[in-house]
């Protein structure tokens, strides 16, 4: 049993955050919904690779802001790209592999590759790579790769 579990408040659009979150991710599922008196979704537990979360219709009182944001850990540039692209989808793009989703939720979408070569114990090769992330939007392995190596 997870014991914290993060509790996002989607104003109106819980149906649809749900529609969308668990076509995106593979491993992905709504496990309780609760609708109000206007047929929508009120309340509904669901997770994603296997992370609890709770959603709300609680009206326009709250937003999200990049403060808080999910780190997704990707093994490869095709696992970057999916969730790049997918959450993406509606949002807008930030700077170092951080995106606003549709609703307002931010993301890190970030490559197993980054954190290996960003704690690299040779200071110059982290430091390139850093030098690199820093310019880039979505991350890309190969770039960083070869940032890394000096090229």
């Amino acid at each position: 049993m997870q014991k914290i579990t993060p509790f996002l408040w989607f104003d109106d659009r819980l149906d649809e955050a749900l529609e969308f979150y668990t076509s995106i991710f593979r491993n992905a599922k709504v496990t309780y919904h609760k609708r109000g008196p206007d047929g929508k979704t009120f309340t509904a537990a669901f997770e994603l690779e296997g992370q609890e979360f709770m959603g709300l219709n609680g009206g326009p009182h709250y937003h999200f802001t990049p403060a808080i944001s999910f780190f997704v850990k990707c093994a490869d540039q095709a696992e970057v790209d999916h969730y790049w692209d997918s959450l993406l989808e509606g949002g807008h793009a930030q700077q170092c592999g951080w995106l606003t989703d549709r609703f307002g939720v931010s993301w890190q979408i970030i490559p197993d590759a980054l954190m290996r070569l960003l704690n690299d114990p040779d200071a110059a090769r982290a430091g390139r790579t850093m030098d690199a992330m820093m310019r880039m939007v979505k991350l890309d392995v190969a770039a960083l790769e070869k940032a890394a190596a000096g090229g």
